[in-house]
């Protein structure tokens, strides 16, 4: 659902799909707010809207196009 809001929204940055089952550390952090956007220091945890995914990118200069 997170990657369906974020295609849908065409990020002109590229998304790099992670997936956290076999790095532990990754796991601990995250657990079960994942799905999560990351950009450089800024992370958006899962559960989000469109809106909130929408405010998120202009926060950190993200361009997108609805």
């Amino acid at each position: 659902m997170a990657l369906a809001l974020a295609t849908q929204l065409d990020i002109s940055l590229p998304i790099e799909v992670v997936d956290i089952a076999f790095d532990d550390e990754l796991f601990s952090r995250y657990g079960v707010t994942i799905p999560v956007l990351s950009y450089g220091e800024s992370e958006l945890n899962w559960p989000f809207e469109l809106e909130q995914l929408q405010i998120w990118l202009e926060n950190n200069g993200i361009t997108y196009h609805k």
